[in-house]
């Protein structure tokens, strides 16, 4: 079969039962596809339906409809080459559970101030650059011990680590690539096991946050970039590249990759990338490449 589609159960079930397995291949039956039997990547959780005779994009499109508002994620692509050789992750919202600028601002008194431009910039109603450089302006001449709090706090998504270290197993360069501080960003990709990471500089002068981000700022453009050199540098295509991510400034990055997935993302992300995950947690990325649960790494 040259396509499959991969059902995965919502994180707060973690129960694919077989009825929902059932409509999925009965509905790929019906638009005229071939359909072999469904194999487990995960008992319950995770299985593989394959199939060909149907583009993958028509027939998730067609497996969408018929399950309707069923807490499942799904995708259909093409069984070659499912295992990417490149992870690019996004950091906050994605690889943690937190936006952390919003977490500072919260600690310091002043989220009603930055968290409104944050949620903007998220949704892509304004320019990243210019949102990062306005909320780092309401920072200035806070004493740069502000951050420890917030540094020790961070909080990894479920499945962020295994996620890593599973693709690392398989062969994979991973990258966390945030438009956060590296501050945070040297932490979680430590924790997390990223064989590298990229974040925007917050600059400190005498013991205090200057207000202003180091030039040039990593944001929509940049991320994407950094895949492509990525590639570049290992002479492989971008169709043998994973991202994922849950912002307005990560759209870029996520069509540029063979398998970009908007992870719980907001409406815009969502709609732009060709992928996504609205239940599972990062493991899903796994189970879209067809990892099967006894080949993760903790």
């Amino acid at each position: 079969m040259q396509s499959v589609l991969t059902l995965i159960a919502s994180s707060s079930n973690l129960r694919l039962d077989t009825r929902t397995i059932a409509r999925a291949r009965d509905s790929l039956a019906a638009s005229g596809a071939r359909v072999a039997a469904a194999g487990w990547l995960s008992e319950n959780v995770a299985c593989d339906i394959p199939f060909d005779g149907v583009e993958p994009v028509r027939a998730e499109q067609i497996v969408r409809e018929s399950l309707g508002d069923s807490a499942v994620d799904l995708a259909a692509q093409s069984a070659a080459g499912r295992r990417k050789r490149i992870l690019v992750a996004d950091m906050e919202s994605t690889i943690v559970t937190a936006e952390l600028l919003d977490e500072l601002a919260a600690s310091l008194g002043i989220a009603d101030a930055i968290a409104p431009i944050t949620a903007r910039s998220m949704r892509g109603e304004i320019e990243f650059a210019q949102s990062l450089r306005e909320r780092v302006s309401l920072l200035a001449g806070r004493p740069a011990a502000v951050l420890e709090p917030v540094a020790a706090s961070i909080e990894l998504m479920p499945g962020a680590r295994r996620l890593v270290l599973t693709m690392r197993a398989g062969g994979a360069h991973t990258a966390l690539v945030s438009g956060g501080f590296d501050i945070f960003a040297a932490i979680v990709a430590k924790v997390c096991g990223f064989d590298e990471y990229h974040a925007n500089h917050l600059v400190i002068a005498n013991g205090k946050i200057a207000g202003l981000v180091a030039e040039p700022i990593l944001d929509r453009e940049g991320k994407a970039k950094v895949l492509q050199r990525l590639a570049a540098d290992r002479s492989l295509a971008l169709e043998s590249t994973a991202a994922i991510g849950d912002g307005a400034n990560d759209i870029a990055m996520l069509q540029a990759a063979g398998l970009g997935v908007a992870f719980h993302g907001k409406p815009a992300v969502a709609a732009a990338a060709r992928y996504r995950l609205d239940h599972s947690d990062l493991t899903g990325l796994l189970y879209l490449q067809g990892y099967h649960s006894r080949e993760f790494k903790e």
